[in-house]
């Protein structure tokens, strides 16, 4: 029994040797460690994180009518509460005065936001969305056409020090998801945040300038540049007032357009204060829009296969002929008489270059395009106006609006007129035109 015993533990020592254990031991780090990436990527993916956006028609919507009246019954009340909230949203959409029987034919829906029913009283917030081909006859020019480039939204909000997007739920991330802009000049891009959305668009890549990350993003959510709405929450007291300072930021080096400060008297007025914040960004936006600084960004242009947008191809052009021209002059002031009376000869046609070029000015055309047949149509009747000298789609949006970048030679406003005597209705915002049939 001792011998057995004396031959059995040499044996098992070798089975069980060192270098095996090291071997086993390195296959069950990396596989625990493989195991801990994904359940993190997992983690950080999964789980309830998105809010799709829940309005998104081009419907007119007038939202924050605050409501008060009293009824035989409970129900009665609510009836006369949202008659009288159509009618407070009409005057506020700047509608003309028409009967109750016409007006209710306007209406697709009614939003609550905030209620309290009682006995024989209706107290509420309300929101009205008014039909828009029913009610673009009355209202005009209210339920205009979107005219901007599609823009990536990126909410950011900063609360006791944690800055986020689409990493949880939260309420600045709500509100946009809640916002209809049906009537609103911005083709806003909203990610609803689900699935890999928390990973790719987070506040870290808002402070990113890398114009190839960038690029690389934009075309999965096909859009042509980036907006930023920040809030930044600050808590009096728990349950007490919340101060929110606003931030309208635009573009891969997230310039600011302007700020501004709301606040909310306790967390329930949160909501209502933000959904505020909301519209207000929006007109911010479009203020822009129309002052010419929501371009998409030049550098935003170049393409997976390499070409560089024709305006910065030229500029690069013009830069490396004046630095040929600075290079020939020394050598000739150096080289001599003989040396200079032979390079004036090969200087002068680099001369001559940027003086070509100069002239053709490249322009941002808008245009709608509601089909394929609108778009070619477009593209066709620029490209055989007089003076123009390049095209190149800088932003195709089938069902709303494309950008093209037109090489001119002479200016826009001289561009803008080509174009009517071409049968556009042209309308000049800054270096930007729009154009329509």
């Amino acid at each position: 029994m001792t011998t057995r015993a004396l031959i059995f533990r040499p044996f098992s020592a070798a089975l069980f040797s060192s270098r095996w254990l090291q071997r086993v031991g390195a296959g069950l780090v990396a596989f625990a460690l493989l195991g801990g990436a994904y359940a993190l990527v997992l983690a950080q993916v999964s789980g309830e994180r998105g809010i799709a956006p829940t309005a998104s028609s081009s419907d007119v919507e007038i939202r924050g009518i605050a409501i008060d009246v009293t009824g035989s019954s409970p129900e009665d009340a609510r009836r006369k509460g949202w008659r009288r909230a159509q009618r407070l949203a009409w005057a506020k959409a700047g509608g003309p005065t028409i009967p109750d029987s016409e007006l209710q034919g306007l209406v697709s829906s009614i939003v609550i936001q905030r209620e309290q029913l009682g006995p024989r009283r209706y107290i509420a917030t309300l929101g009205v969305i008014f039909d828009r081909q029913r009610a673009g006859a009355y209202l005009g020019g209210r339920a205009q056409a979107r005219s901007s480039a599609p823009m990536l939204v990126i909410p950011i909000s900063v609360s006791a020090g944690a800055y986020t997007a689409f990493e949880v739920r939260n309420p600045w991330q709500r509100a946009w998801a809640q916002f209809n802009p049906g009537t609103s000049r911005i083709d806003y891009v909203r990610p609803s945040g689900a699935g890999g959305d928390s990973l790719l668009l987070n506040f870290g890549q808002t402070g990113r300038r890398s114009r190839t990350w960038w690029r690389s993003t934009l075309d999965q959510y096909n859009a042509a540049d980036v907006l930023i709405p920040s809030v930044r929450l600050e808590h009096q007291f728990p349950g007490g007032p919340i101060t929110g300072t606003f931030t309208a930021r635009y573009g891969p080096d997230s310039r600011v357009l302007d700020s501004f400060t709301l606040e909310a008297e306790d967390p329930r007025a949160l909501s209502s204060m933000l959904d505020q914040a909301v519209e207000r960004m929006d007109r911010l936006f479009e203020a822009a829009l129309v002052d010419g600084k929501l371009q998409p960004d030049p550098t935003l242009r170049v393409g997976g296969s390499g070409e560089i947008d024709p305006a910065l191809q030229r500029l690069i052009e013009i830069g490396e002929a004046i630095r040929e021209r600075e290079a020939a002059a020394l050598a000739a002031a150096e080289g001599g008489d003989a040396g200079g009376a032979g390079l004036q000869i090969d200087v002068q046609p680099t001369v001559d270059t940027p003086q070509q070029v100069i002239p053709v000015t490249y322009i941002v055309v808008q245009f709608a395009t509601p089909d394929a047949i609108a778009f070619d149509a477009a593209l066709s009747g620029v490209r055989g106006t007089v003076g123009v000298r390049a095209v190149s789609v800088t932003s195709t949006a089938m069902g709303g609006t494309s950008v093209m970048s037109v090489g001119y030679a002479g200016t826009g406003a001289e561009l803008a007129s080509a174009l009517r005597e071409r049968g556009f209705s042209v309308r000049q915002s800054g270096t930007t035109l729009t154009i329509s049939r």
